[in-house]
Parts: C-alpha cells; sequence; structure tokens
C-alpha cells in the first residue's frame, strides 16, 4: 500500500478514532484542530479510546503509549497536508466549510494526494464543485465509534477516478476497517438511507400513541437487532421467502410514514434544548453514570463483533 502518511482534519466525533486506527496500523498520523483546546479534546478521546483497548486486554500500556506519540498535532491547514498521501475530513456537517476547505486543499497538495472526507450523507461531487482536481476527491465514511465499527462506505463522485478508489479501498483494509464501495453518489449513502427510514418509522410509532420509546427500542434490541448482524435486509427477505414479503409489502406499505419532514417529536426536542446524551436529556435522561455504562456495554458488543466477523 502506497499511503504511508494520514492527515485527519478535525478532533470531534470521528477524527480522533480515524487517527486512532491509522497510527495502530503504523502509519505516520497528523491530526488538525483549529485551537490547543480542540487538540487537547481529540487527544483526550484518543487515550481514552486507548485505556478502553487497554482495559479489555487488547493493548499493552507500551502499545498505548507508542500509538499517542506516533500522533502529531497541529494547528494550520499547511502543516495538516505537509508530505501526506491522504487527508481526510472529518469536520462539521456544512457543505460550505468543506467545499472552502477541500478548495485550499486542492490548491496546496500535489495532485496524486487523496482528498477524502467523512461527511455523513454529502454528495462528494458537490464538496469537490471548486477544486481543479475532483478526480482525487472522494468519501470515506466511517460509522462512530470508527475503531469499533469496521463500515467505511466509499463513494465516488462523478468525476473521481477508479485510482482513487482503489487506492482509498486499499487504505482503508489496511487500517482494519471494511471498505463497502458504492456504484454511485447518493444523498445519505446506504447506511445513513437506512438508518433514517428505520427512525422516521420509529419515531410515527411514538406519535401516533402505538408505543413508548422504550418499547420500540427494545423491539429493536431483541428482535430486529439480534438478526441483523447476521443477514442484512435484502438476504433476511430471501429467507423468509420473497412471496411472504411480498404479501406482507402489498398492505403494510401504505400505512408506514411517508413523511419528508423530521419528526414532529424530533424537531420539539431539538427545540426545547433536548439533545440527547450531549444536554443529558433527549427521550432518554443521560446521567454521567447512565451514559458511561452504556457506552460501556456497547463497547464490548462491538468489540465482540469485531473480533468474532
Amino acid at each position: 500500500m502506497n499511503i504511508k502518511k494520514v492527515s485527519v482534519l478535525g478532533t470531534g466525533t470521528m477524527g480522533p478514532g480515524i487517527a486512532l486506527l491509522c497510527a495502530t496500523a503504523g502509519l505516520k498520523v497528523t491530526i488538525y484542530g483549529r485551537s490547543d483546546m480542540s487538540l487537547y479534546r481529540g487527544f483526550k478521546n484518543i487515550e481514552s479510546s486507548l485505556n478502553f483497548w487497554k482495559n479489555e486486554g487488547k493493548l499493552s500500556e507500551m502499545q498505548c503509549k507508542k500509538i499517542i506519540n506516533d500522533i502529531r498535532g497541529v494547528k494550520t491547514i499547511q502543516k495538516a497536508a505537509q508530505n501526506a498521501d491522504l487527508i481526510i475530513e472529518c469536520l462539521a456537517e456544512n457543505i460550505k466549510l468543506k467545499q472552502y476547505f477541500f478548495k485550499v486543499l486542492d490548491e496546496i497538495c500535489p495532485s496524486n494526494v487523496i482528498l477524502a472526507t467523512c461527511t455523513s450523507g454529502l454528495l462528494p461531487t458537490d464538496i469537490a464543485k471548486y477544486t481543479v482536481h475532483p478526480e482525487r476527491i472522494v468519501v470515506a465514511h466511517f460509522w462512530n465509534p470508527p475503531q469499533l465499527i469496521p463500515l467505511v462506505e466509499v463513494v465516488p463522485g462523478k468525476k473521481t477516478s477508479k485510482e482513487t478508489i482503489v487506492r482509498t479501498i486499499e487504505w482503508v483494509e489496511f487500517i482494519g476497517n471494511k471498505a463497502i464501495p458504492m456504484e454511485k453518489e447518493c444523498l445519505g449513502f446506504i447506511g445513513n438511507r437506512l438508518q433514517h427510514a428505520l427512525l422516521r418509522e420509529a419515531l410515527f410509532i411514538v406519535e401516533q400513541g402505538w408505543a413508548r420509546p422504550e418499547e420500540v427500542d427494545r423491539a429493536i434490541e431483541y428482535g430486529l437487532g439480534r438478526r441483523l448482524p447476521i443477514t442484512g435486509p435484502i438476504r433476511t427477505a430471501d429467507l423468509a421467502g420473497l412471496d411472504v414479503i411480498n404479501s406482507v409489502s402489498a398492505y403494510l406499505l401504505k400505512d408506514l410514514c411517508s413523511s419528508t419532514e423530521p419528526s414532529h417529536l424530533l424537531k420539539n426536542k431539538v427545540e426545547i434544548g433536548e439533545l440527547g446524551c450531549k444536554s443529558g436529556k433527549g427521550f432518554y435522561n443521560w446521567p454521567s453514570d447512565v451514559l458511561k455504562n452504556v457506552q460501556n456495554k456497547r463497547g464490548e458488543l462491538l468489540l465482540y463483533f469485531l473480533e468474532n466477523s
């Protein structure tokens, strides 16, 4: 693999995890943050992930120290771009912000440097709008937490070259994740289209008063969620029998939520500042001990799947 030096732009939700994956795989890593505080936050997140791996017996203290020491923090795009073979952007989900950064990167980086974005669903063609070399721009959408969920959707823009796709897939596989290349771009890609369709129906069920949020979640946790790690929705349909699926679809689809606007429940929560764990309350209450317990349980289960996939 000819990608040896990776720069990660962003110290929020995704950047630290991707930087950790690259450093653990032996690549030279630079992480960009706008300030000392953002870099501090990013490195604390990396240390927290390393402590989890250490506590699970997957890494030694010496290995953890080496990994954290192999990640360099910088506060300018110029330093982040210096000598990089691949740059992955993990900044805010704002199209104008991404267009600005990719225009700058396209101007200062040699044309053989891959410019990837970890956008959750924006089109790579739109992100590359103001670049001279759109052929080297690609989506590499990691899922949160990237060090525990292997999926990376690799999505080409209209002008992305085949070489860029091949090299990006090689990098993703080299750092231990699973690349899922798409044939062409669409908003939300695969995972987020499916995830939001499920969430839309889940909230609709609650809005209609048919079930409480806890009951909806438990239906997934004890039913659909148990099956999906083994068979996705299309393979599951084959196993059930397409005649059966067709019969159920004939009467059920017309009764499903078809709204093209966010759920009223969701909008109301956002308007009153109940944003979930980040504010301490959403559909559930999130005191620190409860949040930590859920995160630990999720991490242990994801680690089990990671080791047994």
